[in-house]
């Protein structure tokens, strides 16, 4: 067996019911049929040279691949091969597994023969090949070193190669010790303990078919999607066209050919995990020659969204699908004014001249406005056509996971010809109990805009309060805040001023 495969168990405890999930170097405890199995193998001969040869079952050996996709770095895949298994206890070198594996999450089961098939041990192997790593391997052996002159002329030396701490140390044919050497290092073989991408070592015990079709699934690292959201407006903001794409990165290190693909929009649950390996490559985009579609379910308390034909996604890849469309979704726009807290706590004065007034978009997610569908949490980027045709890019906000009926709300921006003036204009100790204090505010709100405009004022009071005076009216918006819908004239200003009495 190879060095590097570290077989240690020797207990022969195949399988539960014909699966198993394990981790390093896992053994199997035994129950019923399994152990009256694991008895028969004991009693077969064992393959020759089991312990030193590895039969490798590569990528080509697949006949099927699935592969979900979390919001949150995480990917299952499960997937199909099929390849020859020799009877009894034989190694099984299972490559083109994700270089993120959580080894620990590594389920096998037989699709031919479940009742005669079993794990007696895996390995994760992800000693990889390097340059350091080959050096280390061949301390205290005998490598060559090749020089070439300006003539092309290549002279080789033979030498003992003693350490690598900080550089290469060697022992000449002379008994000299050379520290560094100009002279390229060649290495007689690749050392068995090393392995060109991280592999599954598993010792496999069969008493069924020579042929066997095994199911492998895994959870994996470094793969993640998200949703993004375009939405462009029509000319009086009153409805907008709504297209959500899923934008799916895969750093896990592996790729997936022809894969059935679902994606779980929601946060799942996991215990802390141990530091996984980075993954290297620089991700390339590329999006879907034509439009899929998804279809969505609900799951758990998730939901899920599964593509309706086979997708692959490659290593180091950023792959966009369509994942809804929506035309003329009803549009509501909003300015809203927002206070401070602690403005009513304390004397104070002038709060603050041309103040920025909140743009905000809201739409509904109904069926009746053309959605009615869990968004899964993204961006919405918001666009609008000028007046030459072309769409310019107006402003952009993040959404939470929104199931359906829900009211979407989107920061825009501040309104550029829309501002406001804030004014504390008294302030007074009161013993009316149970209030405190009495407090009164103005505030100016000015439209340059050739159009009327309706402005939200929201004043977070906090604490017991009540309203004793108001040019608008106050509207009790929840237990701490006050509200008023103010319409200002175009080219025109509006003076809200109200007088407040409040409990500490």
């Amino acid at each position: 067996m190879r060095k590097g495969a570290r077989l240690r168990s020797r207990t022969r405890s195949p399988f539960r019911a014909g699966a198993a999930t394990f981790g390093l170097t896992a053994a199997l405890s035994l129950s019923g049929s399994a152990a009256s199995f694991a008895e028969d193998a004991a009693a077969s001969p064992r393959p020759a040279n089991a312990s030193d040869a590895a039969a490798v079952v590569s990528l080509s050996a697949r006949k099927d691949v699935a592969l979900t996709i979390y919001n949150q770095d995480l990917g299952l895949v499960r997937e199909i091969r099929e390849f020859p298994l020799a009877s009894g206890e034989s190694v099984v070198r299972y490559e083109g597994v994700a270089s993120r594996i959580d080894p620990r999450t590594v389920s096998v089961k037989s699709l031919t023969d479940p009742d005669k098939f079993g794990v007696v041990e895996q390995n994760y192997v992800f000693d990889l090949i390097s340059p350091e790593k080959l050096m280390e391997k061949y301390v205290g052996q005998e490598v060559q070193i090749v020089e070439t002159d300006q003539n092309l002329k290549t002279q080789t030396t033979r030498a003992t190669l003693l350490s690598v701490n900080g550089g290469p140390v060697y022992r000449l044919p002379s008994g000299e010790i050379a520290v560094g050497h100009p002279g390229r290092v060649v290495l007689p073989t690749l050392p068995d303990a090393l392995y060109a991408r991280p592999t599954l070592l598993w010792r496999l015990a069969n008493r069924g078919a020579p042929r066997q079709k095994i199911e492998v699934s895994y959870l994996t690292n470094g793969i993640s999607w998200a949703a993004d959201y375009v939405a462009v407006v029509n000319a009086d903001d009153t409805k907008t066209d709504v297209t959500g794409w899923v934008t799916i990165t895969n750093q896990s290190g592996a790729r997936y050919d022809d894969a059935t693909l679902k994606l779980v929009a929601g946060q799942v649950n996991r215990a802390p995990q141990p530091m996984a390996m980075e993954a290297a490559g620089d991700m390339m985009a590329m999006k879907s020659a034509a439009p899929p579609r998804f279809n969505e379910e609900s799951f758990f308390e998730y939901h899920l969204y599964t593509l309706d034909r086979r997708a692959t996604v490659a290593e180091n890849e950023t792959k966009q699908m369509q994942l809804l469309s929506a035309a003329s979704v009803p549009l509501k726009k909003t300015f809203l004014i927002v206070g401070q807290n602690w403005w009513y706590r304390q004397r104070q004065g002038d709060l603050g001249h041309d103040l920025p007034v909140g743009v905000y978009l809201a739409f509904e997610n109904k069926q009746t406005g053309g959605l009615g569908k869990p968004l899964p949490a993204g961006t919405i980027r918001v666009y609008k056509q000028d007046s030459s045709g072309a769409q310019q890019f107006i402003g952009e906000d993040a959404i939470q996971h929104t199931p359906k009926d829900e009211t979407v709300n989107l920061k825009i921006g501040d309104a550029f010809d829309v501002v406001a003036t804030r004014t504390q204009t008294d302030y007074k100790t009161i013993n009316l109990k149970p209030y405190d204090v009495e407090v009164a505010f103005e505030v100016k709100i000015r439209n340059h805009k050739d159009t009327p405009v309706t402005v939200t004022l929201r004043e977070p009071v906090g604490g017991e309060w009540k309203v004793v005076e108001a040019t608008h009216k106050a509207t009790k918006i929840d237990a701490g805040t006050i509200g008023f819908e103010v319409p200002v004239p175009a080219d025109g200003e509006t003076v809200v001023r109200y007088r407040a009495q409040i409990a500490y």
